[in-house]
């Protein structure tokens, strides 16, 4: 920005948008399509998409266990007294295109069941037939499907279906878990109909050559605006690198713009309708550091009140992450020679396996992660009863959160994950060496799977931390533990607006950058309406 900036230049644009991500990078795109319409988008990261780790989908699986400071967050949560005392890394994407940029690529739409749970609470806005007309919008789909019209083939996000052709490893591996559950192999989880059994082909977050499609390179590309982030074409669009939001500047209880550092000095750019706060795990500190929250909290750390709401920051929730791990055929190649872009090694989505659940809806995810002579199974429980906060240590933007994530403070989700291992990890294993007698179990063995005791202390040990992030400034009314109602707008002030996964109302049954997109495309659509009002 730096070249461009004048010593007493003021900074004035229709709308201030906070983060580059999912939905961040849909909301830029699409209020700009009104070439009349001025977008400010603050990034504190880089545009790093030329980067091989970034772009290269093979790296895909490592990014977020190398959590490299030059693509990512730099923090920490608070230990978690339930696994042990244990701590996890408190971060998501810092660069163009958000987590999309540094996440697994998995797409995976939350089900029609959700989505009827949304509807219930907030209106027709968030209904199934909503969601997936917007979802088609968005999509640009590669794969098969038993369902063409649960898909959309004329999108700006490229979705491949893949592999084309699933391994032996694969194949067992799937094979296994329809004959230990009992439910038949499908091939679209995406599609509304079929969004139970074990399946061969993950739908991903890539290009048809198996490059990376993120927010960034999908609604932030060369057609949308040049790599420094000028818009094109006449488009009004300008987004600001290495330039991170310290709070959101009021007047009279409505935002009027938004203070931020670039490059080391203090900025401000002010709003003529509305500033969007979309930085994902980083916008409940930014609500707070504005005023917005907990009164008791705000005044400990000198911050004045604008609206006091002690739900900002509440009811955070994340999905559970747990490993079964087997050997393998060492014949068995986990992914195509011809495609290693693939990253997965066959799935499944499955109802809680407790007794008296609801065996109707996806509750566990597995995720085959092969490698030579090895196969591991990625255990998430999607439907959590624990919930976690997030607070401000001081009036400091730069010092990290108190993230508590709050993992299995519920005793109901121990049991679930119990029962994952005791009902289907320890059937799978039954069937995978009757398949074939190379693949056994190696950990837990079954001794640890049929001892209560040693299986706690298992997941304990083992647990792991999943970038699912949800929920901390819920969308819903006031009065029912909300911070924004049902267009994104926040309680108690004007103006302003937050859209991503921080507003899910209820959690997800699958991964999150799908419904970010959703909720970035669903509340441009209604300013774009509102805006078309006022005309």
């Amino acid at each position: 920005m730096s070249e461009h900036k004048q010593k007493d230049e003021k900074f004035i644009f229709d709308y201030i948008v906070v983060g580059t991500g999912p939905a961040g990078s849909v909301l830029a795109k699409k209020l700009t399509d009104d070439k009349k319409t001025s977008v400010l988008v603050l990034e504190a990261g880089e545009n790093n998409d030329k980067d091989t780790p970034i772009s290269d989908s093979t790296f895909a699986l490592e990014l977020e266990e190398l959590y490299l400071p030059q693509y990512f967050w730099q923090g920490e949560g608070i230990p978690q007294e339930e696994v042990n005392e244990r701590s996890f890394e408190w971060t998501t994407g810092r660069l163009l295109g958000g987590g999309t940029s540094i996440n697994t690529q998995q797409y995976v739409r939350p089900t029609s069941a959700v989505f009827r749970e949304w509807e219930k609470l907030l209106g027709p806005l968030w209904s199934p037939k909503n969601a997936i007309s917007s979802f088609r919008k968005m999509e640009k789909y590669n794969g098969k499907t038993n369902n063409k019209n649960a898909h959309g083939y004329h999108g700006r996000i490229d979705i491949r279906q893949a592999p084309e052709n699933p391994t032996h490893m694969s194949k067992k591996l799937v094979s296994a878990i329809e004959r230990a559950t009992g439910f038949p192999k499908i091939l679209d989880y995406n599609d509304p109909k079929t969004p139970l059994g074990p399946f061969l082909r993950w739908q991903l977050f890539q290009q048809p050559n198996g490059r990376r499609e993120s927010a960034s390179t999908a609604f932030l590309s060369s057609d949308i605006m040049t790599p420094a982030g000028q818009g094109v074409n006449g488009r009004k669009l300008r987004v600001f690198f290495q330039s991170t939001a310290l709070r959101v500047l009021f007047k009279n209880k409505r935002a009027i713009g938004v203070e931020f550092l670039n490059e080391g000095k203090c900025v401000r750019a002010y709003t003529r309708k509305k500033v969007i706060i979309s930085a994902g795990i980083n916008s409940s500190q930014l609500l707070m550091l504005s005023g917005i929250g907990p009164a008791t909290m705000l005044k400990e750390a000198g911050i004045p009140v604008v609206f006091a709401n002690p739900n900002v920051g509440k009811s955070l929730r994340n999905h559970t992450l747990n490993f079964a791990e087997f050997s393998a055929n060492p014949n068995d190649n986990p992914l195509p020679e011809n495609d290693p872009n693939a990253l997965f090694t066959g799935g499944a989505f499955l109802p809680d396996p407790t007794p008296g659940s609801n065996k109707t809806r996806r509750a566990v995810q597995l995720i085959g992660i092969g490698s030579k002579g090895k196969l591991t199974i990625a255990i998430l429980f999607l439907k959590p009863k624990s919930r976690g906060s997030i607070q401000i240590q001081s009036k400091d933007p730069l010092k990290i959160v108190l993230a508590d994530e709050g993992y299995l403070t519920n005793p109901a989700d121990l049991e679930a994950v119990k029962n994952c291992y005791k009902v289907y990890i320890k059937k799978i294993a039954a069937q995978l060496a009757s398949i074939d007698r190379s693949y056994k179990l190696l950990s837990p063995t079954l001794d640890i799977i049929n001892n209560n005791r040693k299986l706690e202390e298992f997941i304990k040990d083992n647990f792991d931390h999943n970038h699912h992030e949800q929920g901390a400034l819920r969308m819903a009314p006031l009065s029912k533990g909300g911070v924004v109602d049902s267009q994104g707008q926040v309680h108690g002030v004007k103006d302003l607006i937050v859209a991503d996964d921080s507003i899910i109302p209820f959690t997800v049954d699958g991964n999150t950058s799908a419904p970010a997109y959703l909720i970035g495309h669903t509340i441009a659509q209604q300013l774009l309406k509102q805006n078309s009002k006022k005309k």
